[in-house]
């Protein structure tokens, strides 16, 4: 009783302890019980969360009607800035929860401030917040085909647009700004890049185009960073070039118009005549090169034609060299290849037991190669016919 209460067992248990029945020469029997540890951590506790969960905001935006989904916010500012982190930690859940949100403005965005003050959230959060420009664009694209207010002020659109008008009629005093005025308009200019490229505006017939104001508008902020070349405003350039080059280009070649090669022209004399570093330089130069590559765009302009010496220039470019008994270099470029590589065969000093299959002439002297089995395994077998015919075919291609 005295050991039992010493390892936490209560002495009203003892009947339970199995005793065995050991005669009078084994000692008393020691029962070795674990301490069992017991902790007071809740499943629902922090420790289980990554940094920065909020762990309320999924239950706000699962319930099925618009009053639970609200509960917990009193201004529509919490609401969409809630969502707005969430979507910048958690950019995955864009497609499962964009519907529920949109719905949710639907029932709350009943008035021109409500939709001017939802226009105002996401721009600061696009142009404030780094690499969520691409993540606004596309939450601007949906709300814009979603929202179901249309005040006369302007529908979501054209309220955002007017936003970024507002940014974009000071480009050329934030061009020549400080450090910090700078980075936020260089902010405001891929975010831009960005509405550019994912703003889809459905015309008359139903065929989906792009704002051809933010074309138009593109191409005055990239005349601005040019305009005053120091690193940040270049850096911002060539960003803003990589991303949208390709779109914009197409789309002036469709108008007639040559203002890509105009903005290549431009970013050679900088890299002539400016006083920015190299670095930087070295940056203009790689665009102009990806420019000129079709910026990076494959195009098939001939269909495929197996190689051969004739049409190959590289044909036998792999091919193994050999010499002849003179010390003589030769390839299977040669023309009297054949020859020259049957003579190889034949030269007794290299080959003076073997065949050109490997098959001993030399009677049963060497064990090593008497134990070579030369049949493969049916497995390895058909695995290796597999991989010639799968070779054979991605060199077609």
């Amino acid at each position: 009783s005295e050991h039992l209460q010493k390892t936490g067992i209560p002495s009203g248990s003892q009947d339970k302890v199995p005793v065995l029945d050991s005669g009078p020469e084994m000692a008393e029997p020691q029962l070795a019980v674990d301490p069992v540890a017991t902790s007071n951590l809740s499943v629902k506790a922090p420790e289980f969360y990554p940094p920065g969960y909020n762990q309320n905001f999924n239950q706000n935006f699962t319930d099925s009607s618009f009053e639970n989904r609200c509960d917990g916010y009193l201004t529509l500012a919490e609401y969409v800035q809630d969502f707005l982190n969430h979507l910048t930690e958690q950019p995955g859940c864009f497609e499962t929860e964009i519907e529920q949100f949109a719905e949710t403005l639907n029932g709350w965005v009943i008035a021109d401030e409500a939709l001017q003050e939802l226009v105002e959230l996401i721009y600061q959060q696009a142009t404030s917040v780094p690499n969520f420009s691409y993540m606004g664009a596309r939450l601007c694209n949906y709300l814009s085909h979603h929202l179901t207010i249309s005040p006369q002020s302007g529908n979501f659109r054209q309220l955002l647009l007017q936003r970024c008008r507002t940014e974009y009629e000071n480009r050329d005093e934030a061009t020549k700004g400080d450090e910090t005025t700078r980075k936020q308009f260089h902010a405001f200019v891929l975010f831009l890049a960005e509405l550019y490229l994912n703003l889809e505006i459905k015309g008359t017939k139903g065929q989906v185009t792009r704002a051809e104001i933010l074309q138009e508008g593109l191409r005055e902020l990239l005349n601005s960073l040019f305009s005053n070349p120091v690193d940040s405003n270049l850096i911002c350039a060539v960003k803003l070039l990589k991303l949208t080059g390709s779109v914009l280009e197409d789309a002036w070649k469709e108008k007639g118009k040559n203002d890509m090669e105009e903005i290549i022209q431009r970013i050679e004399n900088v890299v002539l005549d400016a006083n920015c570093s190299r670095d930087v330089k070295h940056m203009l130069l790689k665009l102009v090169e990806l420019r000129s590559s079709n910026w990076g765009r494959v195009h098939g302009t001939t269909p495929h034609t197996e190689a051969t010496p004739e049409n190959d220039p590289n044909y036998f470019m792999n091919e193994p060299t050999f010499y002849t008994s003179d010390g003589v270099p030769f390839t299977a470029a040669d023309p009297d290849y054949q020859e020259k590589y049957q003579e190889l065969l034949e030269r007794e000093d290299l080959f003076p037991y073997y065949e050109e299959n490997g098959a001993d002439l030399s009677g049963h002297g060497e064990l090593y190669f008497d134990e070579i089995d030369d049949e493969m395994d049916p497995e390895i077998e058909e695995a290796y016919e597999k991989f010639c015919l799968e070779s054979e075919h991605k060199r077609k291609q």
